[in-house]
């Protein structure tokens, strides 16, 4: 055992003495720079984790239509979100949730890719859950850490299917999205309009959103609000008129779905003042927009979905359509622009019920023939041969070149994205490597004449043209709020003698002076009708484009059905549409039956496969192949 001295006992508790001393020091240094000198900083950081910032979105501005009523508004809703830590305990608390409230119309994956992307927010849940939801979750709070439930504005659509389309709908921000430039200033959970009105004017509908905060546990349980007094209250959205009717708009709705007829085939209709304010926009089948706000289910998805009705799907400005006989106004616009005839000219060749060229014979939808016609005969009876021999005279590239003038290469300019450009060659030389056009033949100028062949054209691009042939000949693209100042203009180069002509044969189209055909003697109601010739296995396709009073025109309505058998067909429906607006909503008005004396019924061209030629062919022509292929 070692024996220390009383002087050596003196150093070594003097040297420990000093260490507990300096250790002390440190220790008080450390204590003074985090309570004196660094305490904002500490401060901050626990405020931080006890307080946290809560978006607060806002208020969509609403959509009205001409008159004020609504066509969109928002309607009061709650949001579940949750705060978590890490993927792990974000995806337990899920599956609590689940378990009180199956999550049908939630993806799980979806919710936590949203977190990963932003996990200084809380996870979004359901962007407008209901009550009844809300009221499980609040009972089971306890079971629930990070869960936050907070009262927002839901959107409405007061008229669900009657606007699907034009409307269109709200959700949240996909990660796509939130990496382009199309909506500004939005994070992840921010509500986007996803199609429609609703994405085109997305910046001016969405306002500002706010903030609020809250005040948790270390558990992430909500105690209070707090935070100081900060808080931000969120920025409503503008309210945009657009230029719907929208009792014209329900009236269409109505009558589709409740016309047999037309409940059963896909189609649209498009109405417009002529100086392009539209009226009413429908295509069907439709869709209830509601059934996407907070998340829609699969099952009503592939409802949707189904390739049988492509519900989704946009029939007025996606959809492309052989035009028909709506087509030959704009060859005969052609063919008085260029001087090549007037309204009183008569073709070389009458009309016998077809017409021979080269080696095949195109025939006319009326086997007995036309005779020896004028353009504004030709217009009003839709003589096929006629419009073959005045295509032939503009020529290939003339009626290509003409064709692209007037804009039928083009989209309409309508103020909505994603509408589809139409098919129509600039000149011959884009027949060349026959992929988008095929393989240019000089039958090709026949089929082109009477809007076959290689001509595929919007309704909404057809009602744009029309609706100039009502006014001054000028095409301008149409709109729902406000005209694209960079939208496609195209002149037609007529006087105001010729546009009356050709009015005045639309009228006869609809049966001159006929009191019961256009809802009155003082009601004279200008048009054409039409019959697209489908490719093999799809039935034809009903046109008419009509407008009215004739002479002093105050709407254009056209309307296309798929499988619509002919355009007389499709007609009176057009008529309907046109008494409700002007007339009023006198229901034996509207009721009253609609008796056309339409008699055109088929298409032109070449006799399809398994058809005989109704015209007077000589014998040794060979069978003709369908008239897409000459």
């Amino acid at each position: 055992m070692t024996t220390f001295t009383s002087a050596e006992l003196r150093r070594r508790a003097q040297g420990a003495r000093l260490v507990v001393a300096g250790a002390f020091l440190v220790l008080s240094g450390a204590f003074f720079k985090a309570q004196v000198l660094d305490s904002s900083e500490y401060r901050s950081t626990s405020e931080s984790n006890r307080v946290r910032l809560v978006p607060l979105p806002a208020p969509r501005g609403e959509l009205r239509d001409r008159n004020g009523l609504l066509i969109a508004e928002n309607t009061p809703g709650y949001t579940i979100r949750l705060w978590a830590d890490n993927v792990d305990s974000l995806r337990a608390v899920l599956a609590r949730v689940d378990a009180l409230t199956p999550l049908d119309t939630v993806d799980l994956d979806k919710v936590v890719a949203r977190w990963r992307a932003a996990p200084y927010q809380p996870a979004q849940v359901f962007s407008s859950g209901e009550f009844r939801i809300v009221s499980i979750l609040e009972e089971h709070r306890a079971q629930l850490p990070g869960l936050v439930i907070q009262a927002e504005p839901r959107r409405f659509y007061p008229d669900s299917t009657a606007l699907g389309h034009v409307v269109g709908y709200v959700g949240d921000i996909s990660e796509r999205e939130l990496a382009s430039e199309r909506f500004p200033d939005a994070r992840m959970g921010t509500i986007v309009g996803k199609n429609g009105l609703e994405y085109e004017y997305d910046t001016r509908l969405r306002g500002t959103p706010g903030v609020r905060l809250i005040e948790v546990t270390a558990f992430g349980r909500t105690v209070r609000e707090g935070g100081g007094g900060r808080f931000v209250r969120p920025v409503v959205g503008r309210t945009i008129t657009t230029t719907l009717d929208l009792p014209l708009q329900r009236f269409v709705d109505s009558m589709w779905r409740n016309t047999p007829f037309l409940a059963e085939r896909s189609g649209g209709l498009l109405a417009m003042r002529p100086t392009g304010e539209i009226l009413a926009y429908y295509s069907y089948p439709t869709f209830d927009p509601n059934a996407f706000i907070g998340g829609i289910s699969q099952a009503r998805y592939n409802e949707y979905n189904d390739p049988k009705r492509s519900a989704l799907f946009d029939r007025v400005i996606q959809g492309g359509y052989p035009p028909a006989s709506p087509f030959k106004l704009a060859v005969a616009a052609m063919g008085l622009k260029r001087g090549l005839v007037t309204s009183s000219t008569r073709m070389p060749v009458p009309c016998t019920g077809g017409y021979q060229f080269g080696s095949r014979r195109f025939r006319c939808w009326k086997p007995e023939g036309h005779g020896a016609v004028t353009l504004s005969d030709a217009i009003k009876v839709s003589c096929d041969v006629y419009f073959y021999q005045l295509g032939l005279q503009l020529g290939a590239e003339n009626l290509l070149a003409d064709g692209a003038a007037l804009g039928f290469d083009d989209r309409s300019g309508i103020d909505l994205e994603r509408e589809q450009s139409s098919r129509w060659a600039h000149s011959v030389d884009d027949y060349v490597n026959g992929k988008r056009f095929g393989t240019f033949t000089p039958g090709q100028v026949l089929n082109l004449s009477i809007g076959q062949g290689a001509n595929v054209q919007s309704l909404a691009n057809m009602v744009t043209f029309y609706a100039a042939l009502a006014t001054d000949g000028v095409k301008r693209p149409p709109f729902l709020v406000e005209r694209r100042p960079d939208g496609p203009v195209h002149d037609l180069g007529l006087t105001p003698a010729q546009l009356r002509d050709l009015r005045q044969a639309m009228v006869d189209v609809v049966a001159r002076g006929t009191a019961g055909a256009s809802g009155g003697a003082e009601l004279l109601v200008a048009g054409k009708t039409g019959t697209g010739q489908m490719p093999r296995g799809q039935a034809d396709a009903g046109w008419f484009i009509g407008f009215a009073p004739y002479d002093a025109p105050e709407i254009v309505i056209g309307m296309l059905v798929e499988e619509g058998e002919h355009g007389s067909t499709v007609a009176p429906y057009v008529v309907k549409a046109i008494r409700r607006f002007l007339v009023g909503p006198d229901s034996a008005a509207i009721a009253a039956p609609v008796d056309l004396p339409i008699t055109e019924d088929l298409t032109g061209g070449l006799p399809r496969d398994g058809e005989t030629d109704g015209g007077v062919a000589p014998a040794a022509v060979p069978p003709a192949a369908d008239s897409t292929t000459p």
